[in-house]
């Protein structure tokens, strides 16, 4: 195993989503397509625990993309509302002629299918782990 500093973990942001949208890639066996709500945009070293009530201001909310590789094991449409944990600061990467803009992040269940990651009490989107 290779360890990392401290530092070096600090860059990765890995935060909570809601997924308010998800379907088959056509022409892929493997790939759903998740449209995610992280919450409202923020300036950078802006706390991420800030108010909902600002939206009101008018304030954009952070919708992504991801394209996850879960087919196999689940049905897009039992995604729907459902918070997951999602690294939110790799480099966008092309598939199937879609960008994804992020990586879902899930763990080896007993019997192989991913098994998500999800908060065990109510969370804002955007939430960060820290």
């Amino acid at each position: 195993m290779e360890y990392l500093t401290i530092d070096e973990f600090k860059k990765l942001e890995a935060r909570i989503g809601e997924v308010i949208s998800a379907e088959e890639v056509e022409g892929s066996e493997k790939l759903i397509k998740l449209m995610l709500d992280f919450g409202l945009k923020r300036p950078v070293g802006r706390s991420p625990e800030h108010s909902q009530e600002e939206n009101v201001l008018g304030e954009e909310r952070d919708i992504r993309q991801i394209l996850s590789g879960i087919k196999a094991w689940y049905k897009p449409e039992l995604l729907v509302g459902k918070k997951m944990l999602f690294v939110v600061n790799l480099a966008p990467r092309e598939m199937m002629g879609l960008e994804s803009q992020g990586m879902l992040m899930a763990v080896d269940g007993v019997d192989g299918a991913p098994v998500f990651i999800v908060p065990e009490k109510e969370v804002q989107n955007g939430s960060r782990v820290r």
